[in-house]
């Protein structure tokens, strides 16, 4: 892993208005458990401050993903996203339950459920979920609009009181840091020379306090993965969306959302559907073809870990076609 690499990847999508960061998801599997610690730390160190950090969790046994967690929370990650073990055909509806539920009473930090197509959560089991003190959403890559409504049907109860800033936007835990170090004082010197008895003193500046208020929250529900449908989804109530083509375009996949939220129906569609082709034709592409998106529009992406193999001329020209109109 180029640690270099990933901080700089890093400190350019804190350029971009995505509201945060999602670590670990494609890979997460793949790496040792010191390269998961060192990705998290640059990741944490790197990343802006009012950006809100997740790691995703890819460990079949509960000791190993409570591990991760406590990592992310040393890192000054935000919340851990949690799916089923790789090994979820072979358990019974208890034993997942337990997994879930044992990972989100150890975490130091709070737990978003990942849903997928291999291991789609039944609702039923979200709504029971939902209802753990330390269970605070949901991501869902097959989420449609029904789906949704059902979701939001079986967790109407669920409230939370969180804290945002002044204009609603989340408070993470470095700006809860960064507030508590510029409350206490940045200190400086004055040197001996502009002092009459020549000796050197220490000054505290000022700074103000970080404003906050509180806002109660339902369960909250995000779209994941794919681009298809998601301004309808956004239109039905989601959160938000975590789309698998915005490590590689992280600002065509924004322009969509700021659109809908801007009170743009049909301008948001029209971007929404710009999004569609490209979406698609990575998704089929898999891990390599986001990667190699990545390093055409300005990021570091590099090939894939083996056994995934790296895109051929034909799979290279398709990311760069569909890519054309949607870079940074």
């Amino acid at each position: 892993m180029y640690l270099r690499k990933l901080e700089y990847n890093v400190g350019r999508y804190s350029l971009t208005p995505a509201a945060g960061f999602v670590a670990l998801t494609a890979e997460g599997s793949m790496l040792s458990d010191d390269e998961v610690g060192d990705a998290l730390r640059v990741i944490g160190e790197a990343a802006a401050a009012e950006k809100v950090l997740v790691a995703a969790i890819a460990k079949d046994s509960v000791r190993g993903a409570v591990a991760i967690a406590e990592q992310a929370a040393g890192a000054g990650f935000d919340a851990v996203l949690l799916g089923a073990p790789a090994l979820w055909a072979r358990l019974s509806s208890k034993e997942l339950m337990v997994f879930f539920e044992a990972v989100a009473d150890a975490s130091p930090l709070p737990v978003v459920l990942s849903s997928d197509a291999e291991c789609a959560l039944p609702v039923e089991m979200i709504a029971a979920l939902a209802r753990h003190r330390n269970v605070i959403g949901l991501y869902d890559d097959g989420l449609t609009v029904e789906r949704y409504r059902a979701i939001v049907a079986a967790t109407k109860d669920v409230k939370r009181e969180v804290t945002v800033t002044t204009v609603f936007a989340p408070v993470t835990r470095r700006m809860v840091l960064r507030g508590r170090r510029e409350e206490q004082g940045e200190a400086g010197f004055l040197t001996a020379e502009s002092l009459a008895g020549g000796t050197a003193v220490a000054m505290v500046a000022t700074a103000p306090a970080l404003k906050t208020r509180t806002k109660v929250v339902g369960f909250q529900v995000m779209a994941a993965g794919s681009a298809r449908g998601v301004v309808e989804l956004l239109e039905a109530g989601v959160a938000g969306a975590m789309l698998a083509m915005s490590a590689c375009a992280p600002q065509g996949c924004y322009e969509a959302y700021v659109a809908f939220k801007d009170g743009d129906p049909a301008l948001a569609a029209e971007k929404g559907q710009r999004l569609v082709e490209a979406d698609a034709a990575l998704l089929e592409l898999g891990v390599a073809g986001i990667k190699y998106g990545c390093d055409w529009n300005g990021y570091f992406g590099g090939v894939p870990r083996l056994p995934r193999l790296p895109l051929d001329v034909e799979g290279r020209a398709t990311v760069e076609r569909v890519l054309a109109g949607i870079r940074n």
